[in-house]
């Protein structure tokens, strides 16, 4: 599947420096050894830069066609020139083409850092953090706005820094893919305007309004994309149905739906949520959406651990109005006032969204341009769980269509 990106990104950098090496590097050590030999010596580093750069979505048949015929052709140029050169000028030659290959290579690394940027929205008196990720440039890129759940923050959902495991950072990844990935705190969480008495989905809403106005000013396009997760794809439903013009693609993850068994529990606490606007959630009961319903195994501890960290620290309280909203005035989202392309997408084990509840949702948008995904090894919090890879890939491919 070829789905290369907009710009240029780090997996983009390692197919060209390996291809460098197929066509250039052969060549030179060919001319101290076998040119055979030569390709083998080269073999692990294809392998290694592979196993590095390489994901679902970064080979294509392209890439293939290019760099296999290239690896032929450069094994038999080697030939050419063993006996032209004199000693010293092969050992010049040869230390010449290793500074290039080390330029390049370091010239990639560099060019594929992932830069943040923060931006603060006015709305109706409500300041909106907003936090930015892209690769190099923003300049020409197709943007993608990701909108939080019921819980916790946007950067903390979706910038999520684990060492030693940069995957889990959908906003990196997507970045990295040359997007230009934008995700906001409403009104009520992290960096936000806190509301004294609750906030709503219709509220939350009208923040994202005013996002996406914000960012089709600053990057000068005509539409972004959405990603909504869990609660996000309510106040996210609610502006494709009011705005759809401004929308070039929809992703809904994690969507709840009137029958959802989690809401049913919610609704039994109806009456707590109405007497406080926010609640206090321990470290430890951030932890509790990893494994509702989803096995042990599709859980790595060290990134619910960090999760449940971070969303302590940036939500000391967390507002009950979404909680009060989907408890009591669902549906709040009309699939046939959803015209855009839409992508429903959720996790083999989430007790918010499934089969049965999404289907009919999803039969009655009106576009069609549209897919349904269930993603294996993965629950409520799929971004963050064993099955992200496979949820990374097909949000990537559905954004980066044609």
């Amino acid at each position: 599947m070829n789905i290369d990106p907009p710009g240029f990104t780090l997996a983009e950098a390692g197919v060209r420096l390996i291809a460098v090496m197929a066509t250039g590097g052969i060549p030179l050590l060919s001319l101290v050894m076998n040119p055979i030999a030569a390709g083998a010596f080269l073999a692990l580093l294809f392998i290694v830069m592979a196993l590095r750069y390489g994901k679902p979505t970064t080979w294509s048949s392209p890439d293939l066609q290019v760099l296999l015929p290239a690896l032929v052709a450069s094994i038999a140029a080697g030939y050419l020139p063993i006996r032209k050169l004199d000693r010293h000028t092969l050992e010049v030659t040869i230390l010449m083409g290793f500074a290039l290959v080390v330029f390049a290579s370091g010239t990639s690394v560099a060019a594929q850092e992932v830069i943040g940027a923060e931006h603060w929205v006015e709305q109706a008196g409500v300041r909106i953090y907003v936090w930015e990720k892209y690769v190099e440039s923003p300049a020409a890129k197709r943007v993608v706005i990701l909108a939080h759940g019921s819980a916790t923050a946007g950067k903390e959902s979706f910038d999520l820094q684990v060492p030693g495991k940069p995957s889990y950072s959908l906003m990196d990844t997507l970045a990295r893919e040359g997007l230009d990935v934008f995700a906001l705190d409403t009104r009520g969480f992290g960096r936000s305007t806190r509301p004294e008495g609750h906030m709503t989905t219709r509220e939350a809403s009208d923040d994202l309004n005013a996002v996406v106005e914000y960012i089709l000013k600053l990057r000068g396009v005509e539409r972004v994309s959405l990603l909504a997760w869990s609660w996000g794809t309510q106040y996210s439903g609610m502006f494709v149905m009011s705005h759809p013009s401004k929308v070039e693609r929809y992703i809904s993850y994690a969507q709840m739906h009137l029958d959802s068994p989690d809401l049913s529990r919610r609704r039994a606490r109806v009456a707590a949520f109405r007497k406080d606007p926010y609640i206090s959630i321990p470290e430890a009961g951030w932890k509790s959406r990893f494994t509702s319903i989803a096995p042990a195994e599709v859980n790595d501890p060290v990134v619910v651990d960090a999760y449940a960290r971070e969303a302590a620290q940036i939500e000391p309280t967390s507002p009950t109005g979404p909680q009060l909203d989907m408890a009591t005035l669902m549906p709040m989202v009309n699939a046939r006032l959803m015209p855009v392309p839409t992508m429903i997408i959720h996790g083999q084990y989430d007790d918010v969204a499934d089969l049965d509840g999404l289907l009919p949702f999803f039969h009655q948008l009106p576009n069609p341009n549209k897919r349904y995904i269930v993603v294996p090894e993965a629950g409520h919090m799929m971004h963050l769980q064993k099955g992200h890879d496979f949820f990374d890939h097909e949000v990537i491919t559905f954004l980066k269509a044609p």
